[in-house]
């Protein structure tokens, strides 16, 4: 049975493609999970893959990857990367890898954006790689859950 990997993204990437484009890019959510889709099946793996603009309804999928025993998870948390301990708190109680991604180099921008509570619980961070940081952040996982089995 094919292990299954959460990929988690938060608020306003439901807009990638059209909130600033010469920042984020042209490539659109329906994109990166097409992406994320195809890599994953590579690498023989299950994608959920959800996006939100409300921080509880993250947790609750991060609870729920928890309560399903999911191999790992990969979250674009957005704005509430900088700002979210609640995140951080339900990531730091799952037993399974976590990847942090962003489409941007957060080092690389503005102060705010360059803390990352989420990172305190990520074992790895992809960042500035435009959307092919989640097909990184996937392969890179799959390496991590083949080398825990």
């Amino acid at each position: 049975m094919a292990q299954t990997i959460y990929v988690l993204n938060g608020p306003n990437l439901n807009l990638l493609g059209q909130r600033q484009p010469e920042i984020y890019g042209r490539a659109t959510l329906a994109d990166v999970e097409k992406l994320c889709r195809a890599t994953a099946k590579r690498h023989g793996i299950r994608i959920e893959f959800r996006q939100s603009n409300h921080e509880g309804v993250i947790i609750d999928s991060i609870q729920e990857a928890r309560a399903k025993r999911a191999a790992g998870l990969i979250i674009n948390p957005g704005g509430l990367t900088t700002t979210s301990i609640s995140i951080l708190d339900a990531l730091l109680t799952l037993d399974a890898p976590v990847i942090e991604v962003h489409v941007t180099n957060i080092h690389s921008r503005e102060e705010f954006r360059r803390n990352s509570y989420v990172s305190l619980a990520a074992r790895a961070v992809a960042a500035g790689f435009g959307i092919q940081g989640y097909a990184l952040a996937i392969t890179g996982l799959a390496s991590m859950i083949n080398a825990k089995e």
